[in-house]
């Protein structure tokens, strides 16, 4: 392999991934607790430094699954983070991204350099290493905007839901409530749903028909 030297410094590259899923009707984030400096004890998302010859979303999905244990989710590219002093160590530049995933699905554990992980509601986060709120409070806001775009909610779903609990999701992500007819009305009209020919009962109430996404996968964009 061929050593190059050059004029310039070169910063080091990070990747942070904001896990996102709902719990409880509350939307939630995974974090971990660093184990070494700095910010040692701290709370911070999963990430770390790519490999020179690995490209950023594998660096992303191997750091999450080291820390955290979770594997294949889908990865959204976020933003670049590069104040110069964002990390005490030496010039960082971070590429977030964000993920959505049922948390049925999901069994984190604390792995590689990681102290412990756990999920935590996002209006109840402790104080975070880095620049980490600013990075979970922009991944926010982005789900939020690209719900009336996309499929990107459909990320929170089982293979198999209700309107109700799809409506349920959109009404966590928007912290507002929603009508049930017109939301009912406007999710069969884009035809992104099939029915399973099944139904569930949820609570006291009559058995609700069962709904698959009908084109499972990336995030699909609403015209």
């Amino acid at each position: 392999m061929t050593q190059h030297c050059y004029d310039y410094p070169h910063p080091a590259v990070t990747t942070d991934i904001a896990l996102f899923t709902i719990r409880d009707e509350r939307l939630a984030v995974l974090l971990v607790r660093r184990a070494g400096e700095p910010f040692k004890g701290c709370w911070a998302l999963p990430g770390g430094f790519v490999e020179p010859n690995e490209c950023l979303e594998d660096g992303a999905l191997r750091e999450l699954a080291e820390e955290t244990g979770v594997t294949g989710v889908y990865l959204e590219q976020l933003y670049t983070f590069g104040k110069p002093d964002r990390d005490p160590r030496e010039r960082i530049i971070s590429v977030a991204y964000y993920a959505l995933a049922p948390s049925e699905l999901l069994t984190p554990v604390a792995g590689s350099d990681a102290a412990d992980v756990a999920w935590f509601d996002l209006d109840a986060l402790p104080s975070l290493a880095f620049d980490h709120a600013e990075v979970i409070a922009l991944a926010q806001q982005r789900l939020r905007a690209k719900l009336d775009y996309s499929t990107v909610a459909f990320g929170f779903m089982q293979p198999e839901f209700t309107l109700g609990e799809l409506q349920k999701v959109y009404e966590t992500i928007r912290g507002e409530a929603l009508d049930k007819r017109n939301f009912r009305k406007h999710m069969l009209a884009l035809d992104l749903l099939a029915e399973t020919g099944t139904s569930r009962r949820v609570g006291n109430h009559r058995p609700a028909k069962l709904y698959r996404v009908a084109h499972p996968g990336a995030v699909l964009y609403i015209k």
